[in-house]
């Protein structure tokens, strides 16, 4: 589980491709060690399990499925992800539930500076529009964000200075995909009424 607050990105350093995946590795000056490898770790809101870590390089496997579903079929190296390792018991949660189970990608169709705040607006499949709540927590690469405004196929998100600071959504342009993780209440309660119909 995670809480969706970023102090750590990491930089692809190297992709190696397998037959069903690949294997990524990321240079990160992140707090970990081999102590470490087994570990939860949020990758751009994907949870990945550190497999290796030597000289501040973290390796994760990523499966076709993970692939498939994420934005990392697009990975390249350079790119960078934000971090987060998964929450401590007693641990303060700062920002909502997560799991790291990326629900869907979205695509970065419109931004705008307003004050010292950005608005993201992004477009996302029909299917899950009816799981956005507003004001309701969304994941958007792994950082725990606010939706201010939902829209026919869109949401829009307001991030202040220190947030764009600390992640890599201060690298985004127009068309830009990111990983999606719709907030477990607003999934549990769809189900739970859909159930009932």
């Amino acid at each position: 589980m995670f809480n969706g607050i970023i102090f750590n990105k990491g930089k692809v350093s190297r992709i190696d491709k397998r037959k069903k995946g690949i294997n990524l590795f990321l240079k990160s000056s992140i707090r970990l060690n081999k102590n470490n490898i087994g570990d939860s770790i949020s990758c751009d809101g994907v949870c990945l399990t550190l497999i290796s870590i030597k000289k501040n390089i973290l390796e994760f496997y990523l499966s076709k499925e993970t692939l498939n579903k994420s934005n990392f079929k697009h990975i390249k190296i350079g790119n960078e992800i934000n971090l987060e390792p998964s929450l401590k018991f007693g641990q303060n949660i700062s920002g909502h539930i997560c799991q790291g189970h990326v629900d869907t990608v979205a695509k970065l169709i419109k931004l705008k500076k307003v004050d010292k705040s950005n608005v993201f607006e992004f477009k996302l499949p029909v299917k899950f529009k009816n799981s956005l709540v507003p004001k309701a927590s969304i994941l958007v690469n792994g950082v725990s964000l606010t939706i201010s405004k939902i829209k026919k196929q869109s949401f829009e998100i307001w991030i202040i200075p220190h947030t764009l600071k600390l992640t890599n959504l201060n690298n985004l342009k127009k068309n830009a995909i990111v990983n999606v993780e719709i907030d477990i209440l607003s999934k549990y309660v769809k189900k739970y009424l859909n159930a009932k119909k």
